[in-house]
Parts: C-alpha cells; structure tokens; sequence
C-alpha cells in the first residue's frame, strides 16, 4: 500500500461551486431523457461530448453503447471510476418538473414507460463533473483518469458487453476500479465496507405445462394455474426452511402469468423469479432447490411434459477490497468528517460493477451515497417509517439535487486522489 501523501482534494474541488449550475442541468436532462438498457445512445453522446471539452480522449461504442475518456497527465497509476447509464421500464410518478413522460420500445417489441427510478442519471451527472473536475486542475495530480460510462447495468448485460469489446486490450489496467450508487439515506452521507457490498443475483423463467380444457371441466385438464399457484408457495419455504438463519438468501416471484379468460383453463403458466446471495454455497443450494421443487410440483400435478427453466440473467456477487476499501474510508474521513462516513453491511441489490475488478484483477471498491432529505430522512428514522420512504425502482424514487449532486461528486475525487499521485510525489 501506497504511503506517500494523496493530493489534497481541496484545491481541486474549488471550482465545483462554478459547475454546480451546468451539472444540474446536465442531471435534469438526464433524467428527462431516460433510456433503456443498451440503448442509451443519446446520454452516451452527451456523455462523450462532454468529455470531448474536457479535453479527454474519448472513445464511443464500447460494448454497443459504452463511452471510455481517459485524460493522461504524466507518470502515475490509472484509476477507473465508472457510472452506469440506463433507465427502467418504470412510468414514473414524481411530479417533477423535469420527470421523463417517454415512452420505448422494448427487446420484446411492447411500448413500455421509462423512468430514470434507479439513480443512473445521478450518477451520469457525478462522473460528468468529476471528469471535468481533474481536467481543469491537472496541475495538482500526476496519473491517468480513466472514465467509464457503462451501459446495460439493470439488465447485467453492460459491463460484460465492453469486456467483451476488448474493454482490458484497448485500454490501460487499471490500479484500482471505484464505484457508487445513490440509495435511501440521508443526503451528503456516505456508507460502505469492506467484503460483499451487493449481493449476487440470479432470474429465472420458469415455463410449466399442463392441458388445457373447458374451465366447467376440470377433470380434462392439468391446471396449471393449480400447479403454479402450489410452486410459488412452495418457493417461499427455501429461504424459511432450507437457508440457515446465520446466513442469507432473497427469493422473490416478480411474474406469474397464465391464461386469457376466466372460464378457460389455459395450457401452460410462466413464473418468473428473482434469488440474492451473499455465499457461492447459498446461491448454489438455493438454485438446487428451486430445480427440485419446480420439477416435484409438475410430476405431482400430473404435468404431460417437465417444466422448462431458462435462466434470464445473472449478477456476480460484488465484493469490495479490503485494503483499498480502508484507504477510501479514511480518505473521506478526512474530507467529509467522520460523522458523515457510514460503515453498512452488504445490500441485497445487485450491480455488475463487480466484473470490472475481476477482469482486471485489480482492487475494486463501491459505494453508497444517500439521496433522501435529511429532515425528512431523520424524520423518518425516528418515526420508525424508513419502510415508507420512496426506494430505488418506486415510481416516486427521486433523489433531491443538493447536496446529493456535490457529494457523490466530491466522493469520486476523493476517492481517486487516494490513488492519483500529487504534483511533485509519487504515483499510489
């Protein structure tokens, strides 16, 4: 580990009162202009515009929609920070001024509303200023920056998609991968730890077959609304009854869906679901088990054929360096004070963050920055109703602009300095 001195990031952040006005509007375009997963064409290209007058080299296209600056001044390590880009097919119920009344088109061919409910667009406007930070003060740093706009984050096709663009040949290895996300919590604080930071996350269809028959005749059917109904309730009972009570596991049904009319007893049913783990031996179990129930319950119905399971996507558990994840912590720390610096436990979201360090086999930490009011936060939190307040994919999820804008901007500077080497010193 590096000891010499990072650059004070002090000096560097002076002109981030200046920019505030030009990073809002940045932010509320954005966030107007919502696009979904690989198709986010028009944010890349303001994203690489806006890096073009910054004066770094950019390049677009990576993994179809991807945008890679890199700003090289002088002999030092590089640091990668990197911010995803896309939106949901959420229609979103804000009442801002500035919310996304957009409609898409999506891979499956249905017009679908597309909200910015997940805090991309913050954190598009984050990276945008930090990168425009480091270019107008190269004379305080020594090293390579190194951004990374990433598409297809919500569907974990992204960052994969660039690594598999030639993402490690085309560009220079990183020291050291840095990462945040906006979350509920009071705005301007910071949290994180070491070890597991999001969980890992598995979706699954599940195709049942049965035979169809007249709803008034039952007996010349396999129902599968029946067998359906019995496999969901029964998916409930391996986290309650198969995952031990000192480890953790997350399995929901987000669809099930069969059948157009109420007296028809439709051929086949679909249940989609969604599994977060934090363990290789968890997740491992947990997908076994789902296996041997969906199979059980369509032999005890009588299915005439097995059930067909389709894996959708996959997230890799994303863990966060221990040593680098302590030189951050100290490092913000030192700026935001200590009661600002949250240490949190693992979240059972899930990010494809993760595959950069992995790829690289270099050290990667992310982190969380709350977007909430902090009076209505600490109101909240009193009051014992945080369960209440609006949360990452809700429709109403919004984060306030300021100071959430500043900190997660002054987080990704100070966190690349405890890398960059100062004027005069040593690369970290």
């Amino acid at each position: 580990m590096n000891t010499t001195t990072a650059a004070d990031p002090k000096p560097l952040l002076k002109h981030l009162d200046q920019l505030i006005p030009d990073l809002e509007a940045f932010y509320k375009d954005v966030h107007s202009h919502p696009e979904l997963s690989m198709c986010e064409t028009r944010t890349a290209a303001l994203a690489a515009d806006w890096l073009r007058k910054a004066g770094y080299q950019v390049t677009t296209g990576v993994g179809k929609t991807g945008v890679v600056g890199l700003l090289c001044n002088g002999e030092g390590p590089t640091v990668m920070l990197r911010a995803d880009m896309d939106a949901l097919p959420v229609e979103e119920a804000t009442g801002l001024p500035y919310a996304s009344r957009l409609t898409a088109t999506d891979a499956e061919g249905k017009s679908v509303p597309v909200g910015h409910l997940c805090g991309h667009d913050m954190h598009v406007a984050w990276l945008a200023g930090a990168a425009a930070l480091f270019a107008r003060e190269r004379g305080l740093w020594r090293g390579t920056v190194m951004v990374v706009f990433q598409p297809g984050e919500e569907t974990a096709q992204g960052a994969q998609a660039m690594l598999d663009d030639d993402l490690l040949t085309r560009f220079p290895r990183p020291a050291v991968v840095l990462g945040q996300h906006v979350m509920l919590g009071a705005a301007g604080d910071l949290a994180g730890s070491a070890g597991p930071i999001t969980s890992a996350a598995d979706s699954l269809q599940i195709r049942l077959f049965g035979r169809g028959a007249h709803g008034s005749m039952p007996q010349a059917s396999v129902d599968p609304v029946v067998m359906a109904a019995a496999t969901v309730l029964r998916l409930q009972t391996i986290v309650s009854r198969e995952v031990a009570a000192t480890e953790a596991a997350v399995l929901t049904v987000g669809v099930l869906h069969a059948g157009t009319k109420e007296n028809v007893i439709p051929g086949e049913a679909i249940i989609k679901l969604n599994v977060r783990t934090f363990d290789a031996g968890v997740r491992e179990r947990v997908l076994a088990a789902i296996e041997r129930i969906v199979n059980a319950e369509a032999a005890a119905s009588g299915a005439p054929r097995p059930p067909e399971i389709t894996p959708l996507d996959r997230y890799p558990l994303n863990v966060n360096d221990a040593a680098a994840s302590q030189r951050i912590a100290e490092a913000f720390r030192a700026h935001f004070s200590p009661a600002r610096v949250h240490h949190t436990g693992p979240a059972p979201a899930s990010e494809d963050f993760g595959c950069f360090g992995t790829a690289w086999q270099v050290p990667s930490v992310y982190w969380f920055v709350g977007g909430t009011d902090r009076e209505r936060y600490a109101k909240a939190k009193e009051a014992g109703t945080l369960n209440q307040l609006p949360v990452n994919h809700s429709p109403q999820f919004a984060p306030v602009i300021h100071p959430t804008l500043e900190t997660g901007v002054e987080a990704m500077v100070v966190a690349a300095l405890a890398w960059l080497a100062p004027e005069g010193g040593k690369a970290g």
